[in-house]
This record gives C-alpha cells, structure tokens and sequence, in this order.
C-alpha cells in the first residue's frame, strides 16, 4: 500500500507543478487576477494533498482501513476541490465553487482519518 500511495502522490505532485507552471506562464495574460489566482489556489492544494500521500505511504508501515481512507479522501478533495477551481478559472462558470467545498471537507476528513491511524498505528507498537 505504501508503494502505491507514494508513487500516487508523487505523479500527482509532478501535475500540480505542471499545472502551476501552465498558469503562470501560459494563463497570465489570458485570465484575470482573481480567477489566476484561484487556479493557482486550486494547484497548491493539489500539491499539498500529493504531499500529504506520499507522506501517507511513508509513515504506514502497516496498511489499516483508516490509512487507506485518508488517502482516498485526499484523492477526493483533489479532484473536487483543485480540479473545481481549474474548471472554474477556465470555463468562468460560477456553479463550479459549489463543488470545492465538498473538497475542502474531504481534505480535512483526510487528515483527520491520517492522525487517528498514526495513532492507532503507534498504539499497536506499545
């Protein structure tokens, strides 16, 4: 499980720097200040949510439900949250930021469910 949470986190980290580098040389002049920076809201989430599975894989040593949700939630809010805000800085479309904060709440579920198997994790080696 390890494995596959890092390499998971790792493409997508590589994503988000491509992602972020199109925005800023290839969106600059082509979208306004408030929606580039949504964009570029949307790829540091991104990349901070690719951190956070590879951080996933590294820590586990054992894989536990709680470990392999985290990271599904972490994909979840990377999609939702990070992919709504580049639909919406490009198609201008409003209705796509109803969809970030189903996102940002997987984001968080994720961390949650991250810090209770580290911790179930470390109780099983006491």
């Amino acid at each position: 499980m390890g494995k596959r949470w890092i390499a998971c986190g790792s493409l997508l980290a590589a994503l988000a720097v491509a992602i972020g580098a199109f925005g800023a040389h290839g969106l600059e002049d082509r979208l306004d200040a408030d929606m580039l920076e949504t964009y570029h809201t949307g790829a540091q989430y991104q990349m901070y949510h690719a951190l956070g599975l590879i951080l996933l894989g590294a820590v586990m040593k054992r894989p536990s439900g709680l470990a392999r949700w985290s990271g599904i939630l972490f994909l979840i809010g990377i999609v939702c949250f990070s992919g709504s805000l580049y639909i919406l800085s490009l198609s201008g479309v409003k209705a796509w930021g109803a969809v970030a904060p189903i996102g940002g709440a997987s984001f968080i579920a994720g961390w949650v469910l991250l810090a209770l198997a580290a911790l179930k994790q470390s109780e099983n080696r006491e």
